[in-house]
């Protein structure tokens, strides 16, 4: 396996904000200091959260993302029985750390209040997750409000970390944490109908984003969770632009436990996205189809800051050889797909 594994706390940044530690963890150990950063780099700092949460009915995407020319807060809601969506976004200029998103993975909390959405992410100390939003005017005649809860499902669970530096930039690098495996509860009121989320039948996903970007990336990522053969299963699997040569981010969990992947390819239909993927790795151990039933295209421009993302929604089934050489195969575990393309 190639790549550099962390087994304890490092620092990310030098005391002049140069990164300093690259590799991948099954703990978040890197540690991500703001203030490290000069003020000549603060507006290429861009700290994401994101939350996937689905049922057997529904599928939603909460994100904050503070990018510091630009802020964006976004909510996507799928429909698995009629395969519809609806997405809504707020997006605003110079953010510039007025989220107040946590430094630490473990803490903090984050609080939007606007015109027309309040929004919570909350950690608590025992490792559960609190959503809260409220959005009167989420879709026309139709608001979204509720709370979930997400609960670790085993108290010593493993999620997978990696810090990537870019080729071409010395300053620039991308901290990303994933967490595929939490059991969602809560119920989430959209116009007439009641989401229910309740334990066995909904999971969610956590993943969190801190890094100095570069100009321009293209980044394609996956993620998934439920239950196979009675088992808790999930993956994270993804590249971009990053050199991932210390560690890819590219793990398959069960029951909580990391078992890790190298470099993994999305074997994407060109002609039709809703037509079958493929997903191979270059250790031969893993081999996955994605079955995609809903498609969401979306493009923001905002002078000189662009986004273009085209996000699928489906379920995934494969097999995949753990690390201690067993093999195991999955059907239908529900999860999510999408290649985003950016430019500041």
């Amino acid at each position: 396996m190639s790549g550099i594994e962390i087994t304890e706390n490092q620092q990310i940044m030098n005391e002049f904000g140069r990164p300093l530690q690259f590799g991948w963890a099954k703990e978040p150990f890197f540690e991500y200091n703001l203030p490290l950063v000069s003020s000549t780099l603060r507006t290429r700092v861009t700290e994401a959260d994101r939350y996937i949460v689905f049922t057997q009915t529904h599928i939603i995407v909460f994100e904050i993302m503070d990018g510091g020319y630009i802020g964006h807060i976004g909510i996507s809601l799928f429909s698995i029985k009629d395969h519809s969506y609806y997405s809504r976004s707020l997006d605003s200029f110079f953010s510039m750390g007025s989220f107040g998103m946590p430094r630490n993975i473990k803490t903090g909390s984050v609080k939007i209040r606007e015109k027309h959405l309040a929004m919570d992410f909350v950690a608590m100390e025992s490792g559960a997750r609190i959503i809260k939003v409220d959005f009167p005017r989420f879709s026309p005649n139709r608001h979204l409000r509720g709370q979930l809860v997400l609960l670790k499902p085993f108290p010593d669970i493993q999620s997978i970390a990696a810090v990537s530096p870019w080729r071409r930039d010395k300053k620039a690098f991308r901290y990303a944490c994933c967490s595929p495996w939490y059991i969602t509860e809560g119920v989430l009121q959209y116009g007439s109908t009641e989401i229910f989320f309740t334990r066995d039948k909904a999971w969610g996903i956590h993943e969190w984003k801190r890094e100095i970007r570069h100009r321009w990336d293209i980044r394609y990522w996956a993620s998934a969770c439920g239950i196979a053969d009675g088992r808790l299963a999930g993956f994270n699997i993804g590249y971009d632009s990053a050199d991932s040569s210390n560690g890819t981010e590219n793990a398959f969990f069960l029951d909580g436990r990391v078992h890790k992947l190298d470099q993994v390819t999305f074997h994407i239909p060109p002609s039709n996205w809703l037509d079958p993927w493929m997903f191979t790795s270059n250790d031969n151990r893993l081999e996955m189809t994605f079955m995609p039933f809903q498609e969401q295209k979306e493009y923001r421009r905002l002078v000189f800051h662009s986004v273009k993302c085209r996000q699928v929604c489906g379920s995934f089934s494969g097999r995949v050889i753990l690390d201690d050489g067993r093999s195991i195969a999955f059907w239908n575990i529900t999860g999510f797909a999408e290649r985003m393309k950016t430019r500041f």
